[in-house]
């Protein structure tokens, strides 16, 4: 439980790999307490325990964002967990590519719960505390695919351009709180999500492994992906009080593939 005076507390869903280990590793040596969020119990148990656990100040609790109906017994788990919760990054997601007509009613259920609903749901769940207190950071973690559209992510692209309407709107309510609320959006990261798109890629277009991540390279200017750690620096300094006065943004982290 967080008391007046100690370290702040860091929600991270989708924290047990990728960017959200990332960011859960950075704002952990900021001096935060960090609860993660994981559907895998044994992999986000095993994320906690070489964090450090308890004794580190990590906790993390076993929740499917997918599934509605359980939704608010996990977010009640995750306040019972965290007690206040002074930054929520809304890291979870899933991406799962298609043609449009290949597109179904269930990944597009699935793709809009996890990636828009969850998040208005873990706001609407912890900001009202936040802004009692006078502040709170909220961090969400979208994509490039929320600024501009890419082909064969119909459900993916528009779950994006959710959260980042929903960054923005949220930042104007809040705007005279102290708690800001600012969107991420990074390009291809080196993460298991980018490794599933390269295997996506190799199917359908029976070229190999590096020429398949090239291709996903090729679209950015710096020829590269984006490291998590990259990532985790960019939601650092937004928690952090240098970035007070930083809010409804959407941060384009993707080596200059989106420029506005």
């Amino acid at each position: 439980m967080h008391e007046a005076g100690g370290p702040r507390t860091a929600l991270i869903t989708g924290g047990s790999r990728g960017i959200g280990r990332a960011i859960a590793e950075r704002l952990l040596a900021d001096g935060l307490r960090i609860v993660l969020t994981g559907r895998h119990a044994e992999r986000l148990a095993q994320a906690v325990e070489e964090l450090g656990g308890s004794a580190q100040g990590v906790a993390g609790v076993a929740l499917d964002l997918t599934d509605r109906a359980g939704l608010q017994r996990g977010i009640e788990a995750l306040a019972a967990a965290a007690g206040q919760v002074d930054v929520l990054v809304n890291n979870a997601g899933i991406a799962p590519g298609a043609p449009l007509h290949r597109t179904d009613d269930a990944t597009w259920d699935r793709v809009m719960q996890l990636n828009a609903h969850a998040p208005f749901a873990l706001c609407r769940a912890f900001v009202p505390a936040m802004v009692e207190r006078g502040g709170g950071r909220v961090v969400q973690i979208a994509s490039i695919a929320g600024l501009t559209g890419v082909a064969y992510t119909s459900a993916y692209c528009a779950s994006k351009h959710a959260l980042v309407g929903l960054t923005r709107a949220l930042a104007m309510e809040l705007a005279t709180t102290g708690v800001t609320v600012n969107a991420v959006c990074p390009g291809w990261v080196e993460t298991d999500m980018a490794a599933a798109a390269i295997e996506r890629i190799e199917r359908s277009t029976g070229r190999d492994a590096e020429a398949a991540r090239a291709s996903l390279e090729r679209m950015s200017p710096q020829r590269r992906f984006v490291r998590p750690d990259e990532v985790a620096g960019l939601v650092s300094w937004l928690c952090s009080d240098a970035a007070g006065a930083v809010t409804g943004q959407a941060w384009s982290i993707d080596g200059g593939t989106v420029m506005r």
